[in-house]
Formats: structure tokens, sequence, C-alpha cells
């Protein structure tokens, strides 16, 4: 890399740590005064998150409470008995030594009471402004019954749809994913922290757990640094210079190390490198977990291990709690080391301003399912819909009869989707509810009674609705509960007898539209000849039907696009958009099907290329898809340079017309090749994007700019580099179709 370059980088760097020295002198005098007078139990007791599982409301037992009378507790989770809260929050900052409140947390990831589309669904409306308002209103409504601690966002990047915890991720990109992130830290956290309605974030899963081997829940990860800064670190960068408050370790190894006892992730990386100075908590029971990684000899050296990379506190175990006294009695830590941890979890309580006014609840219910807040749900799931194919079908005519059949037409709980302990189903709108109270001609026939149900017995009643209507409406997908933590999938079909259920219908030769809600891609590739048109709905959250029913009906489009890959079978992950070329790059003109193999055709490489012989080197549909009710039109791609120096920018544009004939919104996405490095690099990467609406005939000038950050990457000794040489450069609406034009970078 050349003086200039390093130069630059140099510059920012050191400008970030800086502005990072001089803040918050009198917080770090308050914490200097707060250590000097704790006792070791109470220092110890800081670093301790107690609390009851996300399903049980515990009672406080008199050992509890003088846990906490004795400052030997720091923070609980899942206490959602506001008496409960009340009486611990007092306890603390009446009767413990020094005062010092508690910090009470609860898993808020995708709403609290009105439930949003999941995460992965936020993430397909490529729209900042709806992850910022779901995140706020999430934290208004917390925040209430005293919650001041969430654990999300989630920002792992996500390339493989049989991972379950796909369905709480920002989907597989960098840039997407830390254009979300910036957005919901600034809703969680509100614009002044010590407000009674901020919500800390808690950013996890630091780092890699969405590249788990084989999709599996929290397996092995072999990351190497190039990737690590180049795909996986990007959000959670951003995420830290928004000023998340917390960060979450993930329980995953990585490279051989335990991430709740790594300290190159934790120190160097995390602390050093990108300037982190909240605090960390380890996701629950990851401490102790490293007993069955092979990476700790017992609770002891647990504790050992993550004091030494840095770690502030621990969920639900007790390796801390018995084990630190013991570890400082032999040396092995030092009481300066104890000190770090507890002045990060003190610097994040004096931040939100709990000392001057702690976290009580005011148990306003009317803060629950406000008027602006169902409209800010419904809005989020429309805009998050991805339409994957429609033969003429959509929209819906209001003078046509309809059959409403399916599994998750009616299913109030399972349309909230994973993580959602505080949502009532009794609050939900399903698609049926949706119909029943519009004047609409339908008829309701279930077919399935759950996604998994293997039973045919509601088949005829299904088939005899769907003979006798114009259209049928098939709702189907998985339940909440096959998506999310622990609930991987490797066949990501349609459960149950879904398939079969299509299958009979298409046999009526009525069109079929299959709305989908799920918590990852679901491979269609059996029956996507047997429908006329596929909705994605995800899991679309408490007002899923009211937003599917004005999609539907054509009074809304639906604004989503593809935040991942969509694999035409499980068997193809991971797959992603952004991936390296072979040597041997398959394209439409190189590649052999298997049925193209000749019987007894002589032992070769046939089609010497990188591809499966069966699935093709296509996926079922590309990042960054979605159709909509229109029609538009890419032309004259424009670079308002053909050469750059490295201290310049370069501008591209393109002309983007609405050609059908309804108003139309549509994300405009720009990507960028460097074609020649001294580390391979991805095909395509996304750079940019903007949302547009057009009204019919209406024609508009895209225009992005590139500067040289954006050409930059790191090479696998950890060095930042901006080379010079040729950028492919495409605008189009999605990762896989747009016009193109290139440019030099001298």
């Amino acid at each position: 890399m050349g003086f200039l370059q390093r130069l630059f980088f140099t510059v920012i760097a050191f400008s970030s740590i800086t502005i990072l020295a001089q803040s918050d002198d009198g917080i770090e005098a308050e914490i200097h005064s707060l250590l000097s007078k704790m006792t070791i139990e109470e220092k110890i007791g800081q670093t301790s998150l107690r609390g009851t599982s996300s399903r049980v409301d515990g009672s406080l037992s008199d050992e509890l409470k003088s846990a906490v009378r004795e400052g030997r507790i720091g923070a609980f989770l899942n206490v959602m008995n506001t008496d409960y809260v009340k009486e611990l929050q007092k306890i603390a900052v009446e009767e413990s030594p020094n005062k010092i409140p508690l910090l009470f947390g609860r898993d808020v990831i995708h709403g609290f009471k009105t439930i949003f589309p999941i995460p992965l669904g936020i993430a397909a409306t490529w729209n900042k402004d709806v992850a910022k308002s779901g995140a706020r209103i999430s934290a208004l409504e917390a925040s209430s019954v005293g919650i001041r601690w969430t654990f999300a966002p989630m920002l792992d990047i996500s390339r493989d749809a049989r991972w379950g915890r796909i369905a709480e991720s920002p989907g597989e990109d960098p840039f997407l994913a830390s254009v979300l992130a910036k957005a919901y830290i600034e809703g969680f956290q509100g614009e002044d922290l010590k407000s009674s309605t901020s919500m800390a974030a808690s950013i996890k899963h630091f780092i890699g757990y969405g590249a788990a081997i084989g999709g599996r829940d929290y397996n092995t990860v072999i990351i190497h640094n190039a990737l690590l800064h180049n795909v996986y670190l990007p959000p959670f960068k951003t995420a830290i210079d928004a000023g998340a408050l917390t960060l979450m370790t993930a329980f995953n190894e990585i490279n051989g190390i335990p991430a709740t006892g790594n300290k190159f992730l934790l120190k160097d990386l995390l602390r050093d490198e990108l300037g982190f100075n909240g605090f960390i908590v380890s996701d629950w029971a990851s401490v102790t977990e490293m007993i069955a990684h092979g990476y700790a000899r017992d609770y002891e050296h647990a504790a050992e291990l993550s004091i030494k990379s840095g770690m502030d506190m621990e969920m639900s175990t007790h390796a801390y709690e018995n084990s630190i006294q013991k570890l400082m009695d032999k040396n092995l830590i030092s009481e300066k080391e104890l000190d770090f941890l507890v002045a990060n979890i003190l610097r994040v309580k004096l931040k939100m301003g709990l000392f001057e006014k702690p976290s009580f609840p005011s148990n306003e219910q009317n803060v629950f399912y406000k008027t602006e807040y169902l409209e800010a749900a419904k809005n989020a799931a429309i805009e998050s819909f991805v339409l994957l194919k429609n033969e003429d079908v959509l929209p819906l005519s209001s003078n046509q009869t309809f059959a409403v059949i399916g599994p998750l037409a009616d299913a109030p709980h399972e349309q909230l989707g994973t993580w959602t302990f505080d949502g009532d189903k009794e609050k939900t709108i399903t698609p049926v509810d949706a119909f029943q109270n519009s004047s609409i001609d339908f008829m309701f026939a279930q077919g399935l009674t759950y996604s998994r149900d293997k039973s045919t017995e509601l088949f005829e009643e299904a088939i005899s609705a769907a003979e006798n209507s114009d259209v049928i409406l098939f709702f189907g997908g998985e339940e909440s509960i096959l998506s999310g933590e622990a609930h991987s999938r490797a066949n990501i079909d349609l459960p149950g007898a879904q398939e079969e259920l299509i299958s009979k219908l298409a046999e009526t030769g009525k069109p079929i539209v299959l709305v989908i809600m799920a918590g990852r891609p679901i491979s269609i590739m059996n029956i996507i000849d047997k429908v006329d048109a596929v909705l994605m709905a995800w899991h679309p959250g408490t007002m899923g039907g009211p937003a599917l029913f004005d999609v539907l009906a054509g009074i809304s489009e639906p604004g989503g696009r593809l935040p991942v890959t969509w694999p035409k079978d499980g068997a193809q992950s991971p797959i992603y958009y952004n991936h390296k070329n072979t040597g041997r790059p398959a394209d439409q003109f190189n590649y052999t099907n298997i049925d193209d193999i000749p019987i007894g055709a002589w032992q070769s490489s046939i089609g010497n290329r990188s591809h499966y012989l069966d699935l093709g080197y296509k996926p079922h549909f590309p990042f960054g898809y979605g159709l909509t009710y229109t029609d538009f039109e890419y032309s004259d791609i424009s670079i308002s340079s053909k050469s750059i120096q490295v201290n310049e920018s370069v501008e591209i544009s393109a002309k983007v017309k609405n050609i059908g004939s309804r108003k139309g919104r549509e994300v405009v996405q720009l990507y960028v090749q460097d074609v020649v490095a001294s580390i391979t690099r991805p095909v395509k990467e996304l750079k940019g994007f903007e949302i547009i609406t057009l009204n019919p005939g209406e024609e508009k000038t895209i225009k992005f700019t590139i500067n040289p950050k954006d050409l930059s990457f790191v090479t696998f000794n950890d060095e930042r580099v901006l080379e010079p040489g040729k950028f492919n450069v495409w605008i189009g609406p999605n990762s896989s179709s747009g016009i193109n034009s290139s440019f030099e970078l001298k």
C-alpha cells in the first residue's frame, strides 16, 4: 500500500481514538470514585447477570433480595413482574452499600407487545427508517415495564438458510447490515441515553455465529482475518460507531477458540481496534460451555479465560461469582483486571443516568398497541413482503371469489415469529381476520391444522372450497418454533403435507397464490410450477393479516427485496451473491445438467465448471430480488470519470423509468467489482442503494458516489489497502441484473 493510502486510513483511525479519549471525563471520574469505595464482593456482584428463563417468571426469595442488598448482583433478565422490578431496584438504590442501580434486560427482538416482522423481514424492507421505527416503538413499550436493556440487534451475517437464527439476522450483505445496524441503535437507544425510554442495545453475537458449519446452531466457525474484516465485522463496527452500549459474545468457537474466552476478539479487535468502551456480556451459559468445547478445564478455568479476555458480565451461570475471589487468591487475576470489567459496566449505567433516575416501571398499559404503533407495524410488514413470482394473478380483483386455505391462514401465534415472548396472540390480526373485516367474498378451509401436519383428513374440504372459487390463496410456510435459536433444518421444503395439498389444489385448474410465512427462505422447487404467484411474507407480526390483505388486493404493493440469496434446495447452502470466482466459473453456456450426461459416458470432468450437476450454479432467486405491480427500465449509465486518483471520488448515475401502468416502489442497487487484487475479491459487492417511488411514465436519474474507502479491503495480514486497477460497476434491480460500466483507480 502506498504512502497516501496508508496516511488516509491512519488519519481516520487516529481521529476516532482522539475523539473517544477526550469524551466522558466526568463519567470516568465517577467510575474511579465508585471503584475506590467498592469491596471485592461488590465488584464481583456487578459482573453477575441473574434472572429466570424466558418462560418462568420466578419469585423473589429472601436469598435473592439479600444478594441485591449486599451488592452481589449487577443486572437481571426476564423479570417481568413489575412489582418485582420495583422491589429489586428499590433495594439496590436504597439499601446496597454504594446504591448502584440494577439494569433489567429482556430479549426484545422485533417488538415487545406490538410485534413487527422478524428481523430478516425488516432487512427485506431495505429501509433504515422502518428498522429505526420498529426499534423505537419496542423501546417505548418495553421501558414502560422497567426493561432498559435489550439483547438486540443481532448483526450476524448469515449465508445459510438452514440455520434457524437466520430469522434474526440482517441477511447476507455487510453493507445492508451496516445500514440497518445504525438504525437499530438509534431506535433502541433514542436521542437521549438518560431518557426513561432509552433502552441499551446489545449487539450480537461477536462474532461469526452466522457462519456455523452446516448451518447447525452453536457449531464450529472458521473465518480467516480478511473475511472477518471484510464481511463479518462491518455491521458491528457501524453499531459501535453509532454508540451501541453493550455487546454479547457468541456461543461458537472461531478458529479454535470460543468467542467468550477469545482475547484476540474481545481485547485486540473489539477494544483496541474498534474502540468499544461499553460492556460485554456472555450469551446464556457461554462461559461455562467452554468446558464442553474442550477449552476450559472447569468453572474456575472458564472464569479465568473469560476475564483475561475482557468479558465483563456473565449471563445465567455462576463461574464469575464462585471463582473470581479464588482466582485472585491464587494470583491468577488481579484486582486491576476485575476493576476493568466493573468499570465498563458502571460506565453504561452512568451514561444511561440510572444513578440519578433508576429504572422503575411506569405500568402505563396505554403504552401498548397504540394506533400509531400498529400502523407502523403494518407498514413494516407491507414493505417487507417480497413478490417472487406473479403470472398476472396479483393484484386480486374485488369481483372474484377466493378460497383461503392453509395452516398459516389463521394462526395468530405462528404469525408472530421467533423471539416474541411478550406479544399477545389475541392481538394478532390474521389473514382470515382481515378477509372477514372486508367485503370480499371468500371461503376458509384450513386443509392442514399446522405446518407440520401430515394428515390428509381435511384435504377434501379444502379442494371443495377451491373448486367453488375463482382464485386459491394458500397461506403456508413454517410455524414460528421451526426457526430461531436451536431450530436449524436440513430440509427447508414446506414441512408436513403442504406440497401434497398444493399439488391436489393445482389439479382444480384454479390459479394459486402461495403466501409463505417463515423464518427463512423456503425451497419451493417442487411446487413453483404449480402456483401462479409467490409472496414471501416472513413471519409478519401483529399486523400481518391487514398488511397481506392490502398487498393482495392491490391497495398497497409489496415493497420488499431479498436480503439473502434464495436457494433452490437446502443442499445448495451456504449460498450468497458476493462469492468469489473459481478458476472455472460456471455460466449459462458451460455447465452440465445431470440429465444431459450420456449413458455410458467416458469418465471425465464433464462440464469442467464449478456447479452442482443437479442444481446448477444459480440460486432460485438472487439477492436483492423482488417484483412489483409495475415495471421499471434502467438506461444511460454514466460515470463522472473513467479514471480517478486515490484521493478522488467517482459519481455513477443511471436513469430509472416506470414503464408500467401503476405507481411503484423500486430499490435501485449499486454493485462494484474489484477485477484484480492482491487477494481475490467477490464477483460483486453492494455499495449503495436508493428507494424511489415513480408514477407511470415517470423517470428519475439516480446518482451514487463511490469514495476511496468504498474500494478498500483488508488483506490476510490485517492491513487495509486501496489498490489501483479496474473496477466494474452495475446499477440495477438486484444482484444478477442491471446495466454496467467501469473505471480505473490510478
